[in-house]
């Protein structure tokens, strides 16, 4: 009867094998028949077994060395794990081959079925991600994009310090003062065009020029941060109003309403400086009660004195003395000053940098420097948006673009580092850097 080949391998038996002499692939086929029939009965005899395809073509791989011959034995199977099991077994007791005493053991079962099951898994998720980025996007997914290319498109760049502002502020009789290139593209989201960045907590310049000629109305995160940055414009610049957004909010992802509600709650800057550490929920209300409370304590204590004269004794009024005027000297602005990155913290960006060289892949790491994950560089942008704020820096295998900065900013990157950089002049609180400022 001639063999019938095996249709499908549900399992391979893997043996090894050393014999204390000189054997052929032969002896070796020859000991797994000749020294297992009978053994486990009819059923499970191997010869029949492998007429009948149930066993399939047992390959064999020798090496001879020192007089000694060692190698490995595999067995596929179609049988079920049970009677897989028993050939196996039944493998082990083989004790000559040819004229030497050998020794067999099996190291593994391998179940071809899941490593198929594997490779099917992996192929489905191409075949998925492919048809998720080919379908059709919904009507608001088109016109969010393309509202978003325009918004950014209006953005310019204002004053020497090129800071980044709506298309409006030049003309405008009044502009709206925010931290970041992000808050400024939120506004304009909203049509509103009068609002120019400062790019960090340090005021540049521009700002302090353009407070002496225009109505400044400063719009700031509700954090800890806006506080810092009203010590800094009461130092140097000449505000009219602040407002605030919501406590724990940033303007960049408050709504149409909050703005709006925000706006219309501002304050007087001077109120603003002495209400500085009140949580931000009673900000306008403090301010709005401070006049009605003073009134009705000054007629009460006028009408207190007025019922006994004789006992009022005004002060005595002090000479006044102006204060000596100091020049002003503009504060050093936070990028005009060296970067400074501690030594243990610029090896391991080197490191991680040497390793991404030639692989065209991102890594993104936490405030600790632990790798968060790595991706495909032209995927860097959308990884961004769907990781939120939990990365702290990114090393990039590629150029450094506008892109890659405006995803950052949103997304509070503290370093950004690549190859090289087409990013020439850029006022950001990023800090962008390239391989040759980590050797520096």
């Amino acid at each position: 009867m001639g063999k019938i080949s095996l249709v499908s391998a549900k399992y391979i038996v893997h043996a090894s094998i050393a014999v204390e002499g000189m054997v052929d692939r032969p002896d070796v086929i020859g000991s797994v028949f000749g020294q297992t029939e009978g053994l486990l009965g009819s059923d499970l005899e191997l010869r029949e077994l492998q007429s009948s395809g149930r066993i399939g073509r047992i390959e064999v791989e020798l090496s001879s060395k020192d007089g000694k011959t060692s190698g490995t034995i595999s067995i596929p199977s179609s049988l079920d794990k049970t009677e897989t099991a028993l050939i196996a077994a039944a493998i082990e007791t083989i004790e000559r081959i040819g004229p030497c005493n050998a020794k067999v053991k099996v190291t593994m079962l391998e179940d071809v079925r899941a490593a198929k099951r594997g490779v099917v898994i992996d192929r489905a998720k191409a075949l998925l991600s492919n048809l998720t980025h080919g379908t059709l996007p919904d009507s608001k997914d088109i016109k969010e994009k393309v509202s978003t290319a325009v918004r950014v498109a209006d953005i310019v760049s204002y004053g020497k310090d090129k800071l980044p502002a709506g298309p409006e502020v030049k003309d405008s009789e009044s502009v709206i003062l925010v931290e970041g290139r992000a808050d400024v593209i939120n506004l304009l989201r909203y049509d509103i065009k009068n609002a120019v960045a400062m790019n960090g907590t340090s005021v540049p310049e521009t700002v302090i020029s353009l407070s002496k000629v225009k109505e400044v109305i400063v719009f700031l995160d509700g954090d800890r941060g806006g506080d810092l940055i009203l010590r800094e414009l009461k130092a140097v610049a000449e505000i009219e109003f602040v407002a605030r957004a919501p406590d724990g909010k940033e303007v960049e992802e408050i709504t149409h309403k909050e703005i709006h509600q925000a706006l219309r709650n501002k304050i007087k800057f001077e109120t603003a400086i002495d209400n500085l550490g009140t949580p931000n929920q009673k900000f306008s209300e403090r301010s709005r009660r401070t006049d009605t409370r003073a009134r009705p304590q000054t007629r009460e204590r006028t009408s207190r004195f007025s019922r006994d004269r004789k006992e009022f004794k005004p002060r005595e009024r002090r000479e006044f003395k102006p204060r000596e005027r100091r020049d002003f000297q503009p504060r050093e602005r936070s990028f005009d000053r060296p970067l400074r990155i501690p030594v243990a913290q610029r090896e391991k960006f080197t490191k991680l940098m040497d390793e991404l060289k030639g692989s065209k892949e991102a890594y993104l790491l936490d405030g600790k420097s632990n790798v968060l994950g790595k991706v495909p560089t032209k995927e860097i942008g959308s990884t961004i948006k769907d990781i939120g704020r939990s990365a702290n820096t990114i090393l990039i295998d590629g150029s450094l673009t506008k892109d890659i900065l405006e995803s950052a900013e949103v997304a509070r990157i503290k370093y950004l580092i690549g190859t090289k950089s087409y990013l020439k002049d850029v006022r950001s609180r990023v800090k962008v850097l390239t391989r040759k400022d980590l050797q520096q």
